[in-house]
């Protein structure tokens, strides 16, 4: 077990680890994506209040899920690099931030488009799951501005890596803010007691798109790392055989 941890918080074994599953789940996910968005736009039926314009949960669900998974991803990453001084996982942590990043971004973006036609407004500071997770965009702006503006790796990974964990307080806040305060938002619609309050033709597809999401994300954060590791270990040995090695390098 500590063997196989070992082997996997090894730079040059993720790298190559990671090259041969990223096709894996980018095929996977784009299927997943592609049956969700096909099921959920032409063949679900309009809901009988919002009509078609429940179909937007289609992209804002699995959106506003990942920007939280990839906030978690990244102040776990963090928390790791932090203690055990693990260089991967602060190469995780820097890898997942621009891509929780876009993806709360896009959940704010879809979440204020369908508010407007539901309760007649773009935004609402008063609801509570609006302002936290807009809070948690800024959150990754600040790590990432923090990353960048600190030149010393060691340095922007140990201070980056506090104000990650600092800021994780806010996803369940979150999670739990459309059961703790009065919220405009809807409550739990898919992890609920006595089951999904959603018809299973709406259901599957939006459990595709779920999934084909979180595929797609894991694709990119997996590409996004192999990059931040190789610049990492830009001067090490390893990096430097297999830059020689690659067909058609001539340095």
């Amino acid at each position: 077990m500590w063997n196989l941890l070992y082997r996997l918080a090894s730079p040059p074994h993720f790298y190559k680890l990671a090259a041969g599953m990223i096709p894996w789940f980018a095929v996977s996910g784009l299927l997943a994506v592609a049956y969700g968005a096909y099921a959920g736009l032409f063949i679900a039926p309009p809901d009988y209040q919002q009509g078609d314009a429940f179909r937007i949960i289609y992209v804002h669900v699995p959106s506003a899920y990942l920007s939280m998974m990839a906030y978690v991803i990244m102040a776990t990453g963090a928390g790791i690099g932090l203690i055990w001084r693990m260089k991967l996982a602060h190469a995780v942590a820097a890898a997942a931030a621009p891509l929780g990043a876009w993806f709360t971004f896009l959940a704010l973006v879809t979440g204020s488009i369908w508010g407007r036609p539901m309760w007649g407004t773009w935004w609402e500071w008063g609801d509570p799951r609006l302002t936290s997770e807009l809070v948690m965009l800024f959150l990754y702006f600040g790590y990432i501005a923090l990353r960048g503006a600190i030149d010393d790796t060691a340095k922007a990974d140990r201070a980056s890596a506090v104000l990650a964990l600092v800021g994780a307080v806010n996803v369940p806040i979150i999670h739990f803010s459309v059961e703790w305060w009065s919220s405009l938002h809807q409550g739990p619609t898919l992890i609920r007691e006595g089951g999904p309050a959603i018809d299973s033709a709406m259901l599957y597809p939006l459990l595709a798109m779920i999934l084909g999401f979180t595929l797609l994300f894991g694709a990119l954060l997996l590409r996004r790392v192999r990059t931040e590791v190789l610049y990492r270990e830009r001067r090490t040995k390893w990096v430097r055989e297999m830059i020689l090695s690659t067909p058609g390098n001539y340095l």
